[in-house]
């Protein structure tokens, strides 16, 4: 009866009054107490209320139910399905909506929709992992920007491979405590190519240097990216830049010198197939022919492996010591030690290839401790 009479009412009933009358009738049903038949009978004109030709009955609708969890499902299904005025207000809020029913809407491809799932608090991962995964663009940088959504790791390299070219997106997650090490680095290179595309940047350092300064700049960031990492995230690194060809011998050679040994051991088990436990004893404390051995398991030329079996004795010895391992002391010896070094042979090339790398770091290092001095000075004097 009383839907009968609604709808009587409703046909001559301006839009503007069949709104208030179906937000006081959604409100009633999540406040008042209502019976079981009226309840039944309110859900009922609800539902009617989805097929209004006026988008302000359907909004006034969704004002009144949105936050509530009492409102009826059907209901709030039917309006998270409509109009993106109407949806966004419902998809963003309404606690009735579970996560299969935010993976279904986030999957119908409505941007706008998707940007509502991925604003709501305490966004689900398997929500999150749909919007990585189907979202356009803007869609997820809110799921990003939204502090409460739980986004897994899985879910971050994800949108690493879709949206990885695009600024905004590798800038937001760049800012992320929580992103993968591989990823992050994944980000850096994209940055490299992005730079070495840039124009602006060519006009400033020219065309002929870009790809040097690009490539050195990601070179750095990566050993830097390398040495702040500990635990869990030191293999997931290692195999990345594995993959990626990048545990070149010079990569490795900076990791031992500066005394990355963690890093160092767990990308030599990598490349060469004997256990961390293992590479780390050998390290320690194994005889010069086991480590010779050792790195010609993963690859190193002959020759080239007496200079990082040098090099880790030298940093086995530096530890010994007060004061630990000194990355220019090392790299200073190192060079003593192949001064007289021949570069005739191809082999011999490569060793003076590397003892270049190797006082470049020491130059390197030299200038670090040289300002670090100074600023200690400017300190003092302060």
């Amino acid at each position: 009866m009383i839907v009968r009479k609604f709808l009587q009412w409703s046909e001559t009933a301006g839009a503007r009054d069949r709104a208030r009358a179906a937000n006081a009738l959604a409100r009633a049903f999540i406040i008042s107490d209502l019976s079981r038949e009226d309840a039944k009978a309110a859900e009922a004109a609800m539902t009617i209320l989805l097929d209004d030709p006026s988008p302000l009955v359907r909004l006034a609708m969704a004002e009144a139910l949105a936050t509530s969890a009492m409102a009826p499902r059907s209901v709030i299904h039917g309006l998270a399905r409509d109009q993106l005025d109407v949806a966004g207000l419902v998809v963003c809020c309404s606690p009735v909506l579970n996560d299969q029913d935010l993976v279904d809407l986030a999957a119908d491809g409505r941007a706008g929709v998707q940007r509502a799932i991925a604003m709501r608090r305490d966004l689900n991962p398997a929500v999150c992992a749909a919007l990585a995964e189907v979202g356009g663009q803007m869609a997820v940088g809110e799921m990003l920007d939204n502090e409460t959504a739980r986004v897994a790791r899985i879910t971050l390299r994800r949108i690493t491979e879709r949206f990885g070219d695009d600024a905004g997106l590798r800038s937001r997650l760049l800012e992320r405590s929580d992103l993968p090490c591989d990823v992050r680095h994944a980000l850096i290179m994209k940055v490299g190519e992005a730079l070495a595309g840039s124009s602006f940047v060519a006009g400033i350092v020219g065309h002929s240097r870009i790809k040097t300064v690009t490539k050195d700049a990601c070179q750095h960031a990566t050993l830097q990216l390398a040495g702040n990492i500990a635990g869990d995230d030191i293999p997931a690194l290692v195999e990345h830049l594995r993959l990626a060809g990048k545990l070149t011998p010079a990569f490795l050679m900076h990791t031992l010198c500066v005394g990355n040994i963690d890093f160092f051991a767990s990308a030599i088990a990598s490349i060469s197939g004997v256990s961390g436990s293992r590479v780390r004893g050998l390290l320690v404390d194994g005889r010069r022919n086991a480590i010779h051995s050792l790195y010609r398991s993963g690859g190193i030329d002959s020759i080239v492996c007496e200079v990082f079996v040098s090099a880790t004795l030298l940093w086995r010895r530096a530890t010994q010591v007060e004061g630990g391992a000194d990355a220019m002391a090392i790299t200073q010896q190192l060079m003593e030690q192949y001064a007289q070094a021949q570069t005739q042979a191809h082999d011999q090339n490569l060793v003076a290839d590397l003892l270049m790398l190797v006082e470049r770091m020491n130059l390197d290092f030299r200038r670090q401790a040289a300002k670090n001095f100074a600023a200690s000075m400017t300190f003092e004097a302060a």
